[in-house]
């Protein structure tokens, strides 16, 4: 079959069965045709070696993309001696050989680096509000700000890309396909969700929240109204960077920040602002239609992609939890299994397409170069708590309302 229905089918059978046990019957089946075949005419051998020819194709599509399904004992053991078989199906003819070292070779490297990657990232996981030093007041003027590291809005839309892409290459399609099988509780003892914590997918949805929290605490702590307007236009310019490149994740975390309560209720601040720009920010992203008008641009930055010469104009990076609900309301709205007990293949091909672009993506070489001094700030600047946030704001701009003086009351 084409690998398109290969990786569909690699993907989606998972929800059903565990990849050692479908494994297994890749393997019953090989001893099956290895017995029928083994009457020794050169037709037999022939058929003989033209199957083992496919099963190599599919052991190393399935290597290649699913690596984490062999990361089991069992699994590796299953490999192990289908591998083996194959070899004795063709046995002098050294390339089946050297194929299937060189597939066990590349595997144990891709296992190697997710097991690194999973001990960095057990290390560095923390909750979003553990992130940095939370600061229930507002710190001293003389700490530094967005502005006194990066001042040039492109240049910081470059570098949260950068964070971005960095990001978005250790989450897998086994990952996201947990979204369908997290759901299923019946079907959870034969899916792994129990075995793959999806670790990959909060620190990248954790990202989104810090990123909206910085942009909330930078903008609060500013005492000065006219330098807090410039801050606001700068983000406004950052995020409008980050749609022209494709980055859409990092500009809906921009826009985020910009919109939560502490920093909404800025009138005086807002007043001062050009909110022509962010007016168009704000229709790209606004949620009417099922973000109809996001997706219409999404749309034209992946038709970019595909056309494009450059990494530069490949990068497409989609809002991240909207991309998450879209597969799990399809998954939602139709059955696993058609009214006659088969699988809804269909559902699993839409699901697969969709998974399949985002990996696309995903394999897209960062054009930007890193600046260590710009991405540790944003990775570790300290993040203002809500409650911070709020004293920082009404310290700016004193309530306006009885519910902003009862607010401002309890704080203090």
């Amino acid at each position: 079959p084409q690998r398109t229905y290969i990786f569909t089918f690699l993907l989606s059978s998972r929800v059903f069965i565990h990849p050692h046990e479908l494994l297994a019957k890749v393997g019953q089946i090989c001893i099956k045709q290895k017995q029928q075949l083994e009457t020794g005419t050169e037709a037999e051998k022939a058929k003989l070696k033209s199957f083992a020819a496919k099963i190599i194709q599919l052991l190393k599509e399935w290597t290649e993309t699913f690596p984490y399904d062999f990361q089991d004992e069992k699994s590796m053991k299953e490999l192990k001696e289908i591998a083996h078989r194959i070899t004795q199906c063709d046995e002098e003819n050294g390339t089946v050989k050297k194929i299937i070292s060189q597939m066990t070779q590349n595997l144990l490297m891709a296992l190697s680096a997710r097991s690194q990657y999973q001990e960095i990232r057990e290390k560095f996981r923390q909750p979003v509000t553990d992130k940095g030093t939370i600061l229930k007041a507002k710190p001293q003027s003389t700490q530094k700000d967005i502005l006194s590291i990066c001042c040039d809005p492109l240049i910081l839309a470059q570098q949260l890309t950068y964070i971005e892409l960095e990001r978005v290459s250790n989450i897998y399609p086994e990952d996201l396909m947990q979204i369908v099988s997290h759901m299923d509780s019946l079907d959870n003892h034969k899916c792994r969700g129990d075995v793959t914590k999806t670790y990959n997918l909060e620190a990248y949805d954790n990202w989104f929240n810090c990123l909206s929290m910085l942009v909330a605490t930078e903008i609060c702590r500013v005492v000065k109204k006219k330098q807090r307007t410039r801050m606001v236009e700068f983000f406004i310019d950052v995020a409008r960077e980050c749609f022209n490149i494709g980055n859409f994740n990092s500009m809906m975390a921009i826009i985020s920040g910009m919109n939560l309560s502490p920093v909404a209720r800025l009138k005086k601040t807002w007043s001062k602002v050009k909110t022509a720009k962010f007016d168009v920010l704000e229709h790209h992203m606004d949620p009417s239609s099922n973000f109809c008008n996001y997706r219409t641009a999404l749309q034209g930055a992946a038709q970019r992609s595909q056309a494009a010469n450059s990494n530069r104009e490949k990068i497409v990076i989609p809002v991240f939890n909207l991309f998450i609900k879209d597969i799990y309301f399809l998954h939602k709205i139709h059955t696993n299994r058609l009214p006659n007990g088969q699988i809804n293949f269909k559902k699993f091909w839409e699901i697969s397409r969709q998974i399949h672009d985002f990996l696309t993506w995903k394999q897209v070489e960062c054009p930007f170069e890193k600046d260590k001094k710009i991405q540790s700030y944003l990775l570790t600047a300290p993040i203002y708590s809500e409650e911070a946030l709020f004293i920082a704001s009404f310290e700016s701009e004193g309530p306006e309302n009885h519910m902003e003086k009862d607010s401002w009351k309890t704080l203090r």
